[in-house]
């Protein structure tokens, strides 16, 4: 069964988690580089649960995080895209995308060509006139993808819903018409 869509770029396949991405959600979630900012390291069973949540979320909402696989290998490299946790009933400060990237993928572009793909899919398929990215402001690599990707900081020190709510986050964002108009 098909939760939802898969998008392709030039080098990523993004699509709804399945069972079989389970061992890369498990590893990634290990490690401690890759989830200070996202949570914490966790065990295999948190991951589970972690991984069920974005399945859920796309069964019950028609949109959340993508996994992230490489074309040439079929590797699951990451997570990201979409997310409101609850929907727009639920607490979450606005529409975000976000990332989330094992640590053999960081830092060749992978996030930003997701992130870009996400971006493009939730304005025209989800119909979203603004997104946010919520970045703790010790996370240099975020904030600066954010920037790339043509976010500026709108607001600072925000506390987010139960369970994330034991630190503060900065929020970026831009309109659909910024993102629309920006250079390709």
């Amino acid at each position: 069964m098909t939760l939802g869509p898969t998008l392709t770029t030039e080098r990523l396949i993004l699509r709804p988690p399945t069972h079989a991405d389970f061992d890369g959600f498990a590893s990634m979630a290990e490690e401690d580089e890759t989830m200070r900012f996202i949570g914490g390291v966790a065990p295999r069973d948190a991951a589970w649960r972690g991984m069920a949540t974005l399945a859920g979320a796309w069964a019950l909402l028609g949109y959340s995080m993508f996994s992230v696989l490489r074309r040439d290998t079929g590797e699951w490299i990451g997570r990201l895209g979409p997310w409101r946790p609850g929907g727009k009933e639920g607490g979450w400060p606005g529409d975000e995308v976000g990332w989330g990237l094992k640590k053999n993928a960081m830092g060749q572009g992978f996030a930003a060509e997701g992130a870009t793909a996400a971006l493009d899919w939730a304005f025209d398929h989800l119909g979203w006139e603004h997104v946010i990215h919520c970045i703790d402001k010790r996370n240099a690599p975020s904030i600066a993808l954010a920037l790339r990707l043509g976010s500026q900081l709108e607001r600072e020190d925000v506390v987010l819903t139960p369970p994330f709510h034991d630190h503060k986050v900065d929020l970026y964002g831009q309109s659909k018409a910024a993102w629309k108009a920006r250079p390709r």
